[in-house]
């Protein structure tokens, strides 16, 4: 079985891969999107979106602790390099106070609504759920980023 810590490895490795992502891109760059692709995310609606799934799903459903959530104001977010590292700094900690108090075993204290039961039926498996949002999104971020590095070369 994994330990907190080791999940915490994981989980810090991915969110210092989105702080050097956004550091990366820079002011100029941070709201942006891929432009010929529809529907695509800039860096900080991603560091938005995944800050906000940290807190929904680490701590409203598995301890029960409301964290007031837009997730649509997630998708619509901009700010700064700096607004984006301490949104991701204070998820960071959040989630180390999370997975800290956190009952591998036990049922989460308030079960996502209209989701099969099944796949969140312990609090182990709501982070994993987490950890698996933190690895998707990274992974659509590094595709973002290396789009706008070089349509930004070749202006």
């Amino acid at each position: 079985m994994i330990t907190s810590e080791s999940y915490l490895t994981f989980c810090d490795d991915a969110l210092d891969g989105y702080a050097a992502i956004v550091r990366e891109l820079g002011d100029p760059l941070v709201n942006a999107s891929v432009a010929s692709l529809e529907g695509s995310n800039s860096a900080f609606v991603l560091v938005s979106h995944v800050v906000g799934v940290m807190g929904r799903w680490g701590r409203t459903v598995n301890r029960g602790i409301l964290v007031p959530r837009d997730r649509d104001g997630e998708f619509t977010a901009t700010g700064t390099v700096a607004e984006a590292l301490a949104l991701l700094e204070s998820g960071r900690a959040r989630l180390h106070e999370d997975v800290g108090a956190c009952d591998v075993g036990a049922p989460p204290v308030s079960p996502p609504v209209g989701r099969d039961g099944t796949a969140y039926a312990t609090q182990g498996d709501v982070l994993l759920h987490v950890y698996e949002e933190l690895a998707q999104h990274l992974g659509q971020l590094e595709v973002t980023r290396d789009v706008l590095l070089a349509d930004d070369a070749r202006d």
